[in-house]
C-alpha cells in the first residue's frame, strides 16, 4: 500500500512531482543517502510517536538528533516511539519507508527546522522542504 498511496497522493495534489524510486534499498538513512546519491544530512527521515494518546509526525534532517525534553516540552508528554506494527496500521507505511505523504490515517505533521537548510532532498524524491513542510505544516519545532 505504501508506495501507491504516495504516488496517489503526489498525483492528487502536487501532479508536477514525481515520485523518485531505486532499486536499491532506502530503509535507513545511511542506505538512502547511498540509494540518491547525496549526503546523509540531505535526506529527510520521518519519525512516528505516540505522545500520550496523540500520534504525531515529525519530519527531520537525516542527521537530526531528536531532544526528548524539547519535544515533552513542545507536546506536553512524553514522546515514545512507535513499535513497528503501529507505524504500519497507523501511516500504512512501513517503518524504513515512512513518509509524510499518502498516509493511511490523518496526522499532524511537524517538519523540525533542520531540513530547511535542505534545499532539495528526502528520499524518494527531490522537492524543496518549504513545499512538502509547508503542505502538511503544523510548525517548525527546532
Amino acid at each position: 500500500m505504501s508506495l501507491e498511496s504516495v504516488h496517489a497522493f503526489f498525483a492528487e495534489r502536487a501532479p508536477d512531482i514525481a515520485v523518485i524510486e531505486s532499486p536499491m534499498s532506502s530503509a535507513t538513512v545511511a542506505l538512502a543517502a547511498q540509494a540518491y546519491g547525496v549526503e546523509p544530512s540531505r535526506i529527510a527521515k520521518t519519525l512516528s510517536l505516540r505522545v500520550g494518546e496523540r500520534v504525531v509526525l515529525i519530519v527531520a534532517s537525516g542527521t537530526a538528533r531528536m531532544d526528548n525534553k524539547k519535544v515533552k516540552a513542545l507536546f506536553g508528554g512524553k514522546p515514545k516511539m512507535l513499535n513497528a506494527g503501529e507505524v504500519a496500521e497507523i501511516t500504512g507505511h512501513e517503518v524504513g519507508g515512512v513518509c509524510p505523504f499518502g498516509l493511511r490515517t490523518p496526522l499532524p505533521v511537524y517538519c523540525d527546522i533542520s531540513p530547511q537548510g535542505i534545499r532539495r532532498g528526502g528520499s524518494g524524491g527531490r522537492l524543496d522542504p518549504q513545499r512538502w513542510c509547508g503542505s502538511h505544516q503544523h510548525g517548525w519545532p527546532n
